[in-house]
């Protein structure tokens, strides 16, 4: 198992979770950060010390995958982020040592594998 954790531009959010979507690979968190890399940073003086800082807001995706899961997941995100500029982004894949599905106490590979959703739990 792996948790991939990826930083996008937010304009490219929607195209990565069609992407992702289409890659079969659900369940996933959103939060919006802030962060530079090699985007062009900015010299400012505060309080007479000279600073180097220009924030950029971004979107970090936080993905637990079956080891199968990684390979396509990766993909789909290089493909649907990808602008060619600076500020793309970067995707971290780490190892995870278990998971829990809370709700049902499962571990590891089936809870991180989709539970399949019937017309029942909609209604």
């Amino acid at each position: 198992m792996k948790l991939v954790i990826a930083i996008i531009r937010p304009e490219k959010v929607s195209e990565v979770l069609v992407a992702l979507y289409r890659a079969e690979v659900r369940g996933m968190t959103l939060t919006p950060v802030q962060g530079h890399g090699a985007e062009s940073e900015q010299v400012e003086t505060y309080r007479g010390t000279r600073v180097k800082m220009e924030l950029h807001d971004k979107v970090r995706l936080e993905i637990g995958v079956s080891d199968h899961f990684v390979e396509p997941t990766v993909k789909a995100i290089l493909a649907a982020a990808k602008t060619g500029e600076i500020g793309d982004g970067k995707i971290f894949v780490l190892p995870v040592e278990n998971v829990y599905r809370i709700r049902t106490g499962e571990r590891d590979q089936e809870a991180v594998t989709p539970v399949a959703a019937t017309a029942s739990d909609f209604e």
